[in-house]
């Protein structure tokens, strides 16, 4: 146990500081953008590609595991979905962004940093194939829903050309496509590009966990939303059950391919959910109020999730 909070401690004491930083010195929600866009745009895509890059192509190409890894994710989002719709009488937008609170994690600022704390160089592929295929679907389920639901007023065309663009031009797909071509041609990059490119593949986990600490203390929470009682317990607790029991039978991944699926699938809401929910006027606070939440109470689920992989009470195939 003592390995485990060495481990998650200084992870999630990083969001700590940056929560702490902004509630001291007050600085405006744009101060952040610099951060954000070193973040975005080049230490997590250095970081995407070195990872990829060293990766042998034939463990880049496991569709089952894709497959198997959206099906937990979107079997999550259509039960929360639904419930939303039949339960809570919501909108078909508001449901939308309920089913992402249940199924879209922090997988982008906090994956790649913990997987590889906590599992080493062997979680980087998983993570990689995660977050792309991931957030592919994301991007187009959200404004294909949010059509229906009148939220989208453009034209189905015009949905579908930003869809495509979203995909292509985000800097961790590209870095991550990036990193695939690397592998495949077995590219080795001189050895002063490949030392800019570790620096600032180390520096994105801790600017990463810092802006989202940042990012937490700017949105405070105003009220407890009805809908937490659920979204909760199926992003924590749910969607990583489902993770570990889909994997199992969908074939015989590495133990660690599982572990570090299973351990994204366990992160708490991503603050993406929050963008969607403010860039088609609904469920704003509620999301956000949603994302601290689960971050905090991660801190407890995530640890307990880590000592059952690290003590060996969660075998690395759920049916052997």
């Amino acid at each position: 146990m003592a390995e485990i909070t060495g481990l998650v401690l200084p992870f999630f004491g990083m969001i700590l500081l940056g929560y702490l930083a902004a509630k001291i010195t007050r600085q405006p929600a744009e101060a952040l953008g610099w951060l954000n866009t070193f973040i975005i745009y080049v230490s997590l895509p250095a970081l995407f590609f070195k990872l990829v890059s060293k990766t042998p192509i034939e463990q880049l190409t496991r569709v089952d595991f894709i497959l198997a890894n959206v099906s937990a994710t979107y079997l999550v989002f259509g039960l929360i979905f639904v419930v939303g719709l039949l339960v809570r009488r919501a909108t078909v937008g508001e449901a939308t962004v309920q089913g992402l609170a249940a199924a879209y994690g922090n997988i982008g600022y906090m994956g790649p940093g913990l997987a590889l704390l906590a599992f080493g160089e062997p979680a980087a592929v998983p993570v990689a194939l995660v977050f792309c295929f991931e957030n592919m679907l994301h991007f187009m389920v959200a404004p294909a829903l949010m059509s229906f639901s009148g939220g989208e007023k453009r034209p189905a065309a015009a949905i579908a050309g930003d869809i495509v663009r979203r995909i292509v031009t985000h800097p961790f797909i590209i870095a991550t496509a990036a990193g695939f071509v690397a592998a495949f041609l077995s590219f080795e990059a001189p050895a002063p590009l490949q030392r800019l490119i570790d620096y600032l593949a180390q520096a994105a986990a801790p600017c990463a966990l810092f802006a989202m600490g940042v990012t937490l203390a700017l949105r405070p929470l105003k009220r407890v939303p009805a809908e937490i009682t659920y979204i909760v317990p199926a992003k924590l607790l749910l969607l990583p059950v489902t993770m570990y029991l889909v994997l199992g039978a969908a074939g015989n991944f590495d133990p660690v391919w599982v572990y570090t699926a299973v351990l994204l699938a366990a992160l708490p809401t991503a603050t993406n959910v929050f963008v969607i929910g403010q860039q088609y006027g609904v469920w704003q606070e509620r999301a956000s109020a949603t994302i601290l939440i689960t971050t905090v109470l991660s801190v407890a689920t995530v640890t307990i999730l880590l000592y059952l992989v690290k003590s060996g009470l969660l075998p690395g195939d759920p049916f052997p």
